[in-house]
């Protein structure tokens, strides 16, 4: 039985434009799915309706079934939000693109790790704030008594996004959705939040769910892809099989560019 199966899922506007139209996938225990595509084709607006979260003036129909420990199989399209909230962190943590504007600017990296692991963990005291240490150590943070007590703009960019990663994976979720969550790191630190994530997933044998819109990234994290355009799946299958034989001229011009982009790129760092 799969973790999220995801059928048929169509997001319209409140004028009835469809932005996602009849997607359908399946994440797997373990499994490693990736949604790839261009800006606009759906893929941030289909992990934000798997989590119930799209924002006002947008509708999901369809069905989205998550399999969450100890809440059993819940229809996240049309649950009500008090049926919803307990399985946002244990049934899956979610990684945003900018944890910038993800974390609250107001609140110290501490209590925000905290609130996780109080409500879905029950923890308070001195345990709370030895699992907050440890959530930090947890994604190789040094010096977490002081990232602790930092609010999200007096730490770097790395450094929030693995906060981020620490908050997503302090309930101990079964699936992990990750949304374009090194776009906006250096090439460096890019490669380290990557390579993190997958030891911590791999750890835990958490599934993940990851958006991008960077084939060389998605490769490089996921078994599975599922390749969108204009809110459409054009092709799905084993990451290796779409790199190395993609059927659809689009998924071919995303391989291309992929490829051009690298060579690029190796030959300025020559």
């Amino acid at each position: 039985m799969s973790l999220l199966d995801v059928t048929g899922l169509t997001v319209v506007t409140d004028s009835g434009r469809a932005l996602v139209s009849d997607l359908s996938f399946t994440v797997e225990q373990g499994g490693r799915l990736g949604l790839i595509g261009e800006s606009g084709s759906g893929k941030s607006l289909t992990a934000l309706a798997v989590m119930g979260l799209l924002p006002p003036g947008l509708t999901a129909s369809g069905s989205v079934v998550l399999d969450a420990p100890g809440l059993g199989r819940t229809e996240m399209v049309g649950a009500a939000e008090s049926r919803l909230r307990p399985l946002r962190g244990r049934g899956a943590g979610v990684v945003f693109q900018e944890p910038l504007t993800a974390l609250d600017p107001l609140m110290r990296v501490g209590r925000q790790i905290a609130e996780p692991l109080r409500r879905h963990r029950g923890l308070r005291g001195a345990e709370l704030r030895r699992a907050v240490a440890a959530a930090l150590d947890r994604v190789q943070l040094p010096e977490p008594d002081r990232i602790a007590r930092a609010f999200p703009h007096e730490i770097s960019g790395g450094q929030r996004q693995r906060v981020a990663l620490a908050m997503a994976l302090a309930a101990e979720p079964t699936l992990l959705i990750a949304d374009e969550p090194t776009t906006a790191l250096d090439v460096t630190v890019q490669a380290e939040v990557l390579g993190l994530l997958g030891e911590l997933i791999a750890e835990k044998d958490m599934a993940l769910l990851f958006v991008s819109h960077d084939l060389a990234v998605v490769s490089g994290v996921t078994d599975e892809l599922v390749v969108l355009k204009d809110g459409r799946a054009v092709e799905s299958g084993g990451t290796a099989d779409l790199l190395h034989a993609p059927r659809q001229p689009y998924t071919r011009s995303l391989v291309e560019s992929a490829r051009t982009f690298e060579n690029a790129l190796e030959r300025i760092t020559r």
